[in-house]
């Protein structure tokens, strides 16, 4: 049970990092954006690329994950995201997902419709024994970069100047251009951030997760549970909804197998129940 548990915990940390990125453009920027999965899928691409053909490291890899996507995520942002701000969020989906099969069409053409795999270096593979507790090394791993890097996020949101410039700008553009905030580039930098953040964890999941041209189809369905069920007025609440949803769904497919992937949809229809803005969010709240 500790080792499943454990599992879960790593599993949820890995949804955390892929769904953050939408909790930023959607809970602080107010944009749908269901084409998050595609930035993710570039990062995993780079990871595959960098090491099987050009035989970098692994730990190179994730770096350069994160900045290729983020680097996509500005140059889109500036070119296209930008016009759509203002118009209305049924229009964003549209958008949004006309682009994500787009990227697959084009995934699939240039690397095939194949799953792709990588070889984890030495220090990553195999699991050891802790106080009974079956510990898998990679995702002992995917945990403590995790972590690190959701407590990074959080106090940069909240206890530096670009995360007040950043809720200043979403409260009132208007006001905040006038305070002499530049607004435009606070976006791009936000919704740059938030698909590197999606890079970073498409070059983690491609071990535990896999990776094919589908992938932003297969796990956005994951991306929005997380965010819907943690509510889009903080990164603390996706946090925890990417926890429970992780540790049920790891629990779910060990111990009611038939059940498949039911369990996590379960869960969250009686998280909504309880509480339909989200974990922590305010009534009334978007």
């Amino acid at each position: 049970m500790l080792t499943i548990l454990f599992d879960g915990i790593a599993y949820g940390m890995l949804l955390f990092v892929l769904a953050c990125g939408l909790s930023l453009t959607l809970g602080l920027m107010n944009f749908v954006n269901l084409a998050h999965g595609a930035f993710a899928m570039a990062g995993g691409y780079v990871t595959v690329i960098l090491m099987n053909r050009y035989g970098i490291s692994f730990y190179w890899c994730l770096p350069a994950a994160f900045l290729v996507s983020a680097l996509a995520g500005a140059i889109l942002e500036r070119t296209l995201y930008r016009h759509l701000y203002g118009v209305s969020h049924l229009d964003q989906v549209l958008f949004s997902i006309g682009l994500v099969f787009m990227s697959i069409a084009a995934v699939d053409y240039s690397m095939g419709g194949q799953q792709q795999m990588i070889d984890l270096p030495p220090l990553l593979r195999g699991r050891f024994e802790f106080l009974g507790i079956g510990i898998g090394r990679y995702r002992l791993f995917i945990i403590v970069l995790c972590a690190v890097l959701t407590v990074a996020l959080q106090l940069a949101l909240t206890r530096t100047r670009f995360g007040s410039q950043l809720r200043a700008a979403v409260d009132d553009g208007r006001v905040a251009r006038g305070l002499g905030i530049n607004v435009s580039v606070i976006f791009a930098l936000t919704f740059a951030l938030g698909s590197g953040l999606a890079g970073l964890g498409g070059a983690l999941g491609v071990d535990l997760l896999g990776l094919d041209p589908n992938f932003p189809l297969k796990f956005l369905i994951y991306f929005m549970i997380v965010v819907t069920v943690g509510g889009t007025s903080s990164i603390t609440g996706p946090f925890i909804a990417a926890l429970l949803l992780g540790i049920a769904d790891v629990a779910g497919k060990y111990y009611v197998p038939q059940l498949g992937s039911f369990i996590i949809y379960a869960v969250m229809i009686v998280m909504l129940i309880l509480r339909p803005y989200g974990l922590f969010a305010r009534e009334g709240g978007r």
